[in-house]
């Protein structure tokens, strides 16, 4: 694994493009792209909830091509039943499957701090994704919004993707904790600096991290 991860781009939000050693590319919820990063090269578009800055129709049509597999939470078969895809695959909490290129896990997501429990509600079957792209054995596990819970805190990764504007989601602090409690041998922070949150956030949530855990920083301003 290299340790910048020139294989990793993180665009805005949450928007992450992942490419295997052997060319699978795979984005997770794609959103605020530009024109000239409408690639339509997507070998799989991984949704991990039905908030509009998470599935933006418009933005997966910039990566999506005629060869695109879409995966998305079961839950969110009407969210997605518009999308123009070659298959869809809905999944569900604890599913693990295997596809052309993609070895992938579904991982719950929700919050469970007081003050954002409605805001992505266990009840809603909203995901994270643990991945692992051509055969190779790195694990990327990108969180999609969630506070630390019972179902994400021992998940095995190598590399995690976590947000940490608060708000909505973890904070730096609370997303440091998260991440120290993963153990993973990277973490690129996610989910700040537009919508929630700021860029100085990326230095107090690297201030706490497990010194022995690569920081990376992807969102630039």
């Amino acid at each position: 694994m290299s340790t910048s991860l020139e294989n990793v781009r993180v665009y805005t939000q949450s928007a992450i493009r992942i490419e295997g050693p052997r060319g699978t590319v795979v984005y997770l919820d794609p959103f605020s792209l530009t024109d000239g990063e409408a690639a339509h090269d997507a070998d799989y578009v991984l949704i991990t909830h039905a908030h509009y800055d998470h599935l933006s129709p418009e933005d997966y049509a910039r990566v999506a091509g005629e060869k695109t597999v879409l995966v998305a939470p079961a839950s969110m078969a009407t969210d997605v039943a518009g999308l123009a895809a070659a298959e869809t695959r809905l999944v569900s909490a604890g599913e693990k499957i295997e596809l052309p290129g993609l070895a992938l896990e579904a991982v719950p997501a929700y919050n469970v701090e007081p003050e954002r429990l409605g805001m992505h509600p266990q009840a809603n079957g909203w995901l994270g994704y643990v991945l692992s792209l051509d055969g190779d054995p790195t694990r990327y596990y990108v969180s999609g919004d969630t506070d630390q819970n019972p179902d994400n805190e021992t998940v095995s990764c190598d590399v995690a993707l976590v947000p940490i504007g608060g708000t909505y989601t973890c904070d730096a602090r609370q997303a440091a904790a998260f991440v120290n409690a993963l153990r993973p041998q990277a973490v690129v922070p996610t989910h700040y600096g537009s919508i929630v949150g700021t860029y100085d956030d990326f230095d107090a949530f690297a201030a706490k991290v497990d010194p022995a855990i690569t920081v990376i920083r992807k969102l630039e301003h």
